[in-house]
């Protein structure tokens, strides 16, 4: 399976569309993706881990039909995307892929984040999901440390990149062999491609 794109508010949907009918229990997911939103990446993270999937980190490459599709390891998984990750049952990420966080926020203000107002009721939308993300990712087995590198960097700041030892204290790898997230015969089903949209706030 293989998602690329931005995480909407149609990605859960879309989603369950693309596994009617298909059993992807124990199928690999395939993360390129620059995030999205919280609330829907959440849910589409416990769909992910009630269907017992894996996750790893790369850019699935179409094969001929009877050819397994490769997995090309250089790729990106950045902001929400890094909590998708987390989702997997079992998790890989290869040493050349780009794990990065930073701080959730207003979508809709996340460009000029610093020149925009805010107001009570987006202060408590924040909160709230930091809430929710929080409990997602103690649910889902990640650490505290995961949290804290995320949630310290502002939106006006780059992005920061997990190092090997900051993914182990995160959780977020839970294997070194790239053989234990394709087990699978079904691992190798190509996954409708999420579109690119903009990131929304919930």
């Amino acid at each position: 399976a293989n998602d690329v794109g931005i995480v909407t508010a149609d990605s859960p949907r879309e989603f369950d569309e693309f596994a009617r009918g298909r059993d992807l229990t124990g199928a690999t997911i395939v993360l390129d993706s620059s995030g999205g939103s919280v609330n829907d990446s959440i849910a589409l993270g416990r769909r992910l881990r009630n269907l017992g999937m894996h996750t790893t980190v790369g850019v699935s490459q179409r094969a001929d039909r009877g050819v397994r599709a490769t997995v090309a390891p250089e790729a990106y998984c950045e902001s929400m995307c890094v909590f998708l990750l987390l989702a997997g049952k079992t998790r890989y990420v290869p040493p050349v892929a780009h794990v990065r966080v930073h701080q959730i926020w207003m979508g809709d203000r996340a460009d000029d984040a610093k020149a925009a107002s805010y107001t009570a009721q987006d202060l408590m939308i924040v909160q709230r999901d930091i809430g929710r993300l929080t409990k997602y990712t103690f649910d889902m087995g990640g650490t505290g440390d995961l949290l804290s590198l995320a949630l310290s960097v502002p939106p006006w700041e780059d992005l920061h990149e997990l190092s090997r030892t900051e993914l182990r204290l995160a959780n977020l790898v839970t294997t070194d062999a790239v053989a234990d997230v394709f087990l699978q015969d079904n691992a190798g089903v190509p996954m409708a491609e999420a579109k690119p949209a903009k990131p929304q706030q919930d």
